[in-house]
């Protein structure tokens, strides 16, 4: 394998600094350094695109600075780009928590709506209301819904009534028809605020 020529910090400067020699500095920081920063990466929870994507970013950031005299080679350049990169993909990783943080309250607050609107149910006298909701998700749902929450079958009951194979297949049903009950719900502010009036008083 040949040898690459060692390019000293004052020639990559100026090589990413001059129109006609960038590509081939950058493409000697590359070979140089991409194994290095990748390491770090994957290392650190990133996969090989993770990376890929890093020290692309890397790269540009690198070059931004040079451009914008803000390198002051207190470090070389390896030390400098590893600092960049491991900046960079630490804020990936914060921002990554965050989303799935975002993602667990949601999921904790539409279980939480679900369960209020179970509860509601089972307590609430505006039969007629209800039933108007049930009807337009079918009648399927309507007749399942129904039956667990004003006749108070039992999952086993319901699935032989309804010609279920098993009682999981009725849960899974079951619970369609509720999330499909609670968007129709939220989607229409005036039956929303109908609906949450005339559950305000359920203990």
């Amino acid at each position: 394998m040949k040898k690459l020529k060692e390019y000293s910090t004052e020639k990559i400067i100026s090589g990413i600094r001059s129109k006609t020699k960038i590509n081939e500095t950058l493409q000697y920081l590359y070979s140089s350094h991409y194994r290095y920063l990748e390491r770090y990466v994957l290392h650190n929870s990133g996969n090989e695109d993770d990376a890929a994507d890093v020290i692309q970013e890397c790269f540009l950031v690198f070059i931004r600075m040079i451009e914008e005299n803000k390198f002051r080679q207190e470090s070389s350049v390896k030390s400098y780009l590893y600092s960049i990169t491991r900046n960079i993909w630490i804020t990936e990783l914060r921002k990554r928590k965050s989303m799935a943080m975002r993602g667990e309250v949601y999921t904790k607050e539409k279980e939480a709506i679900e369960s209020d609107v179970s509860i509601s149910l089972i307590k609430h006298e505006s039969h007629s209301l209800i039933m108007e909701v049930f009807s337009e998700l079918g009648e399927k749902c309507k007749s399942i819904l129904h039956r667990f929450y004003y006749e108070d079958l039992s999952m086993k009951e319901i699935m032989t009534l309804e010609n279920f194979s098993n009682e999981q297949v009725l849960r899974n049903k079951k619970h369609k028809c509720l999330k499909g009950l609670i968007e129709k719900i939220q989607s229409d502010p005036t039956k929303y605020t109908t609906i949450k009036n005339a559950l305000q008083y359920v203990g």
